[in-house]
């Protein structure tokens, strides 16, 4: 049959539109769109890209059909290259725009995997170079911070600007300060730190009722946990890393390994504590409280659960102020209030700088200033006296020819 004039030698022209975004013949109908004059024009989804778009059959879409479908280097291969130009124009810029993005998008995700390969390597030589497992943990946590908000870790102006813009304390700021400098000096870099100091303020000491509410209202272990970091005033990391072979039920005895290199300890503890730690399931093996992979953290995100729905039931917004080092502040604090011997708290908390003890005698003095008992004693002769002051009485007047002592009851 003789081809009528205008005919061209190739393909006919596929119905189905092609994607504008990638050019793809793989495109199925997805619903109909209806217009602000109330007609409705198909949409098409492409299988290859996903992207969607609208198609009525004719216009633009017809040129794009034409264009797509042509044999190269034709006659009308060359003419419809105008018509990429005037009716595609817009396709063919979105086209190089996503394809720029795209491009971006790569560079971008291969940096990001980059840092995070190098944040990886950052712990292992921060254990190597023998810092503690909380020492490891928090630097990290602090530089996934600092990226996660914009910091570039190669760059050490933009983490000094970071750091500058976020809400924190001075002594987290400081942290984040040490954190990158260790970084820096693994990856052989220098820099300029900015200086933060931070600043020591007086804890948060709650009363002993709000502590047992606190740990009543909690699951069996994190209970157990609170109660083992009330009576002996240990470390959270310390207890957290505490092992079956280190508590002695017989004794009623818990030996607790250091952090932060301070003493090694022994601590005598109560039959009620002694009772729940037997009742908990032995479900890591010769750890009491945690796997040995598993961060501090993890307890920390329950605790911080179980205070919230504690403090709304009970209506005691104290409690959301209570941490696991509050409970350390307040077993130093009632030691000394007890026993006025601020060797024996230093000792008991394995402070190695007795600077981080005296905290402790100015809390006793300002909490118990208007509750303070005393325990009277009347010495007639030099040796009573000397045996009173033996024993903690200080002197106080002379009575009837008698000298008259007392000393804190508690």
């Amino acid at each position: 049959m003789p081809r009528s004039a205008g005919t061209s030698p190739h393909k006919p022209i596929s119905l189905e539109p092609r994607c504008p975004e990638c050019g793809s013949a793989k495109t199925w109908k997805d619903g109909l769109r209806q217009t602000s004059t109330g007609r409705q024009v198909q949409r098409y989804i492409c299988r290859s890209c996903g992207h969607r778009f609208s198609f009525n059959g004719s216009g633009a879409s017809k040129a794009h059909q034409r264009i797509s479908s042509i044999i190269l280097k034709s006659h009308e291969a060359i003419t419809s290259k105008c018509q990429i130009c005037a009716a595609q124009q817009k396709g063919a810029k979105n086209l190089a725009a996503a394809e720029i993005e795209k491009e971006k998008q790569a560079a971008g995700a291969s940096t990001l995997d980059n840092v995070k390969a190098k944040l990886v390597e950052y712990a292992w030589w921060l254990q190597k170079e023998g810092y503690s497992q909380t020492t490891i943990l928090g630097r990290s946590k602090l530089l996934k911070i600092l990226l996660k908000r914009g910091a570039n870790l190669y760059d050490p102006e933009s983490v000094k600007a970071t750091i500058a813009k976020q809400p924190w304390s001075e002594g987290r700021k400081a942290n984040a300060v040490d954190a990158y400098a260790s970084f820096l000096k693994m990856m052989g870099g220098k820099w300029d730190p900015p200086r933060y100091e931070g600043i020591r303020k007086i804890p948060f000491i709650p009363t002993e009722a709000e502590i047992d509410q606190l740990i009543a209202g909690c699951s069996k272990r994190l209970a157990a946990f609170l109660q083992l970091l009330k009576e002996t005033g240990i470390r959270a990391g310390e207890a957290w890393n505490l092992k079956w072979n280190d508590v002695d039920m017989v004794a009623k005895t818990v030996r607790v390994t250091p952090e932060k290199g301070s003493n090694p300890r022994i601590f005598h503890i109560s039959q009620k504590l002694a009772a729940m730690l037997e009742a908990l399931p032995k479900i890591y093996g010769d750890r009491v409280f945690s796997a040995p992979n598993q961060p501090l953290d993890h307890h920390r995100d329950h605790f911080a659960q179980q205070r919230k729905r504690i403090a709304h039931k009970l209506e005691n917004p104290r409690l959301l102020r209570i941490t696991f080092h509050t409970l350390r502040h307040w077993k130093g604090t009632m030691e000394y209030h007890k026993t006025k011997d601020i060797l024996h708290v230093m000792q008991l908390l394995g402070h190695k700088n007795i600077k981080n003890t005296l905290v402790y005698v100015q809390l006793a003095k300002e909490l118990f200033k208007d509750q303070q008992e005393y325990i009277s004693k009347v010495a007639k002769t030099e040796t009573e006296a000397c045996a009173l002051i033996e024993a903690g009485f200080e002197y106080i007047c002379d009575f009837n020819g008698a000298k008259i002592f007392r000393k804190p009851k508690y």
